[in-house]
């Protein structure tokens, strides 16, 4: 089959098509033939080998997140699984490529009604947008900040914060990605590549209740100063290669709360659940902003890297 490999740590170009032999379904394993791979800001940072919470070692094929259906099952799992149309986890590698063996408790069959392309859009971010509104206690009246309010799993917050009845305020860094937000719910829009975004935000609503931080360092330093006493603060990406460097002693002091989810596997599973379900009754649309055919996957790393992306990245494989 054909796959991305990584063969060493570098720039999006050591990204490489080549061949790996196709994957045999073992006992309690299913084979997916994938049609769409997920790709997370993460796996940037893997691929370059940067120092972090998560790595990797050489030779491998990156992807934690694909989409397609069913061919075959291991010897002892139920054959009426083929067919199936699923999106998966793959175990932390190998989602890059035409099949993927998995764990047969691992798919999450597709509602009917909702596409596989958008269904994998939702896999990772879809589930972390879910838990995030939930565990950050999002009420109606709330004045809820969404950094990087544009990219996949903020264009999904801002919406499910909306829904909840906040007034939401999005984030994004240029014009194009701050043109977005309004239609995705946000009822203020803010170019945080502006120096005076912040001034921007207390103007209009004068403080806030929430911060949805997906970018990290001064973004997320920036954002906890515009927090109202009482107010709740979570923090999900390091966009800007850092994460917040706000304390829990520093919230105290200020009277905000860090909330830090701490979700069992099964929860997560249940919060992927409700996404599908949601946007295949059509209260959420994930945005996916680019795609790019398997081939082509050192293209879709450098557009990430180079902040030229909105919504989400897929990989067409098929």
């Amino acid at each position: 089959m054909r796959a991305i490999w990584l063969r060493e740590f570098g720039g999006p170009e050591v990204l490489v098509l080549g061949a790996a032999p196709d994957p045999t379904p073992g006992p309690g394993q299913v084979l997916i033939d994938v049609a769409h791979a997920n790709i997370t800001f993460v796996e940037t940072q893997l691929r370059s080998g940067r120092p972090g919470p998560f790595r990797v070692t050489p030779p491998l094929i990156l992807g934690n997140g694909v989409g397609g259906v069913i061919t075959a099952v291991g010897p002892d799992v139920d054959p009426a699984l083929i067919g199936q149309r699923v999106v998966s986890a793959t175990g932390g590698s190998g989602g890059y490529a035409e099949r993927a063996a998995v764990d047969a408790s691992v798919p999450i069959v597709v509602p009917a009604g909702l596409a596989l392309d958008e269904a994998v859009a939702l896999l990772a971010d879809g589930r972390t947008a879910t838990m995030l509104i939930e565990a950050v206690g999002v009420r109606a009246g709330d004045r809820v900040l969404v950094e990087a309010a544009a990219g996949g799993v903020g264009s999904l917050l801002v919406q499910l914060a909306a829904r909840a009845g906040a007034r939401v305020i999005g984030a994004a860094g240029g014009p194009r990605k701050v043109e977005l937000l309004p239609g995705l719910g946000a009822a203020l829009a803010v170019d945080y590549l502006r120096p005076e975004w912040a001034d921007r935000v207390r103007a209009a609503v004068g403080g806030v209740d929430v911060v949805l931080d997906g970018v990290g360092g001064s973004m997320a330093l920036a954002a906890f100063e515009l927090l109202a006493p009482g107010g709740r603060m979570v923090s999900f990406g390091l966009a800007s290669g850092d994460w917040s460097p706000v304390s829990a002693e520093t919230a105290a002091a200020r009277g905000v709360t860090l909330v830090r989810p701490d979700v069992p596997p099964a929860r997560l599973r249940a919060y992927t659940e409700q996404a599908l379900a949601d946007a295949a009754a059509g209260r959420l649309r994930p945005l996916i902003g680019q795609r790019f055919p398997l081939e082509r996957a050192a293209d879709a790393h450098a557009a990430i890297e180079a902040r030229a992306t909105v919504g989400k990245t897929l990989l067409d494989v098929a």
